[in-house]
């Protein structure tokens, strides 16, 4: 499943990579269970660096919180696995780094941590671009490191599908 998945993001991060040259604008990343898997695999494209800045794995919430400025009641509200909290996440990476587009991921990888409303496998994916900013929930199966692939590809396939209506 591993060299599928990772085959499968490449042909994704090249189609990027050639909307955000074409462009001249910037994507980045704010990461909470994929752990990085995202920027790992954008910057696999060689040349990422002219048009990923870079990405902040924020873990814990007081990071979402004082990095991303995820606000708290929003968090004690509707929980960090959230549309409420990716969207302010890709909001606020796109803020801290400057850049147009974004990629925001938070879920549930397990094999601990799920509850009867959010089990083990749901995450939660925003995108950001020039301030248009969308959201899509995801309930994966598998063990741990096959919810972080399939949430990585998808954040990816995501935007690079909603990209090529764009081009």
């Amino acid at each position: 499943m591993m060299d599928t998945t990772l085959r499968h993001a490449a042909v994704e991060v090249q189609k990027l990579a050639g909307f955000f040259l074409d462009r001249g604008i910037f994507l980045s990343t704010a990461e909470s269970c994929t752990g990085g898997l995202v920027g790992h695999l954008l910057t696999n494209e060689p040349g990422s660096s002219s048009w990923y800045r870079g990405g902040v794995v924020a873990y814990s919430n007081e990071l979402k919180v004082s990095l991303l400025g995820v606000s708290r009641k929003s968090l004690e509200e509707h929980g960090a696995v959230s549309s409420h909290c990716v969207l302010n996440m890709v909001r606020g990476v796109c803020r801290l780094t400057g850049s147009e587009a974004g990629i925001a991921v938070s879920g549930i990888a397990g094999p601990g941590g799920g509850t009867l409303h959010k089990p083990v496998g749901t995450v939660y994916i925003g995108w950001g671009l020039c301030n248009e900013f969308w959201w899509a929930k995801s309930d994966f199966s598998g063990n741990r490191q096959e919810i972080k692939n399939l949430s990585a590809l998808k954040a990816i396939a995501g935007l690079s599908s909603c990209f090529s209506g764009r081009r």
